[in-house]
């Protein structure tokens, strides 16, 4: 098993957030923005830029002086960045009606992956009916078991040739 001394609650707090921090954009709805501005759902938030910012801000205010090596914060840093990212990279693979702007702000440009095997999610109630259920599907399928299957084979194989001496990142 993975020392857990060495990942602080804050960090595993922010593993589970950051990757559905970019729909807080839904906002935009309440507001009227239309499906095509920058700060629209998936916009900037959804954007390469934005992710890389949250990594940046996520290890300023969160791990300031906690880590003192610039290794480790980079790691830190692009390891938030990659979780925040695999929120627009998923809506990529989707077969929704607005593509992401993975560019924005530089270019605001609506794009999908050349495979989009995931439902679309609706937003709201509709999604307690029929189609949040093949949406619910389609998730356990394409994102869940890939997920599950990895950290199996990952906590499988650090426990074999790692045993347990995961790198510190908090000293």
């Amino acid at each position: 098993m993975i020392p857990q001394k060495k990942f602080p609650k804050k960090f595993w707090i922010l593993s589970v957030l950051l990757p559905s921090l970019p729909d807080a954009d839904v906002i935009s709805f309440a507001f009227g923005i239309s499906h095509n501005h920058i700060f629209a759902h998936r916009g900037f938030t959804h954007s390469i830029v934005f992710a890389l910012l949250i990594g940046i801000l996520t290890v300023t205010l969160f791990f300031r002086g906690k880590v003192p090596n610039i290794k480790r914060r980079l790691f830190l840093t692009a390891y938030f960045s990659l979780i925040t990212a695999s929120h627009g990279i998923l809506d990529g693979l989707t077969t929704g009606n607005t593509g992401v702007a993975f560019f924005a702000p530089f270019h605001n440009a609506r794009y999908f992956l050349p495979f989009t095997p995931i439902e679309d999610s609706p937003i709201g109630l509709a999604f307690f009916g029929a189609r949040g259920y093949t949406v619910i599907k389609s998730e356990i399928i394409w994102v869940w078991t890939p997920v599950i299957f990895v950290l199996i084979i990952t906590l499988l194989w650090a426990n074999t040739f790692l045993k347990n001496k995961w790198p510190c990142y908090f000293k």
